[in-house]
């Protein structure tokens, strides 16, 4: 869940993910938790690229538009992929680009790099396994742990099934994979969700550009991203709040 007082979607990220010790299947769900807390703006992969261990990363990397940065081993049993990513992070941190971080590891020697960052009052998040030291998830603002994303994606997945099968047994005509809305829709709001279950529709707008800049409504038949919400009214509610004299639109999804 977004906490407010810390982020906007106006923010900017920067998620650096150690390829060694992190999962890539789990790339869209990482990047739905960095996107909550700001717009993901450097997306950089580190790993020796060489090695056969990375090859896992290659596909989705490339249909996410992360950049992967190279890293060669120098010593057997050491880890060089640290050192490159602490540099580029605190390159960053003194270029003054990006607003926030999120570390994507359960290795224990990025909690000096995640405490120097909130020391200049910047946010930074960490995203890894249960087994992450203390230490470090302690460094960060807000440490989401992986096993909490592999339960939500199949959670996802099961809910998209039983909709698929739902349509089946109405004798509905079931559109392609590909024109399916739900999926990225279902991503937008949990990034832009707020305490009380409602997001802003301007906020989903701004979470939909960030997961697929090529995003249209049109594609589905909608020329407004509010018609095409209003259309999918057994998936979703839409609420108007005046606020400041002027109406805004909130959506939350049906249980």
């Amino acid at each position: 869940m977004a906490n407010e007082n810390l982020t906007t979607l106006r923010n900017k990220i920067a998620i650096l993910i150690d390829g060694d010790n992190a999962q890539s299947s789990l790339l869209p769900q990482m990047l739905v938790e960095a996107g909550r807390h700001g717009q993901v703006t450097v997306r950089r992969i580190y790993g020796d690229w060489t090695t056969n261990s990375m090859n896992s990363w290659k596909e989705t990397l490339n249909y996410h538009a992360f950049q992967p940065i190279q890293q060669f081993r120098y010593t057997i049993g050491k880890n060089a992929t640290d050192s490159a990513m602490i540099i580029d992070a605190m390159d960053l941190l003194h270029s003054g680009v990006v607003d926030g971080f999120c570390l994507v590891s359960s290795d224990s020697d990025y909690t000096r790099l995640a405490t120097r960052i909130r020391e200049t009052g910047i946010f930074v998040m960490g995203i890894g396994e249960k087994k992450t030291p203390k230490p470090f998830v302690n460094a960060c603002d807000v440490f989401v742990y992986t096993e909490n994303l592999v339960t939500e994606k199949k959670a996802i997945q099961q809910k998209q099934i039983q909709t698929k099968k739902a349509s089946k047994a109405k004798g509905t005509v079931e559109e392609k994979e590909e024109l399916d809305p739900m999926p990225i829709l279902t991503q937008a709001f949990e990034m832009a969700v707020q305490q009380d279950g409602w997001a802003p529709l301007a906020g989903m707008g701004n979470a939909l550009y960030q997961l697929d800049p090529g995003f249209d409504p049109r594609t589905y038949g909608h020329k407004q991203l509010s018609r095409m919400i209003m259309n999918l009214k057994e998936r979703f509610e839409m609420r108007t709040q005046t606020a400041d004299g002027s109406n805004s639109l909130y959506v939350r999804i049906k249980e």
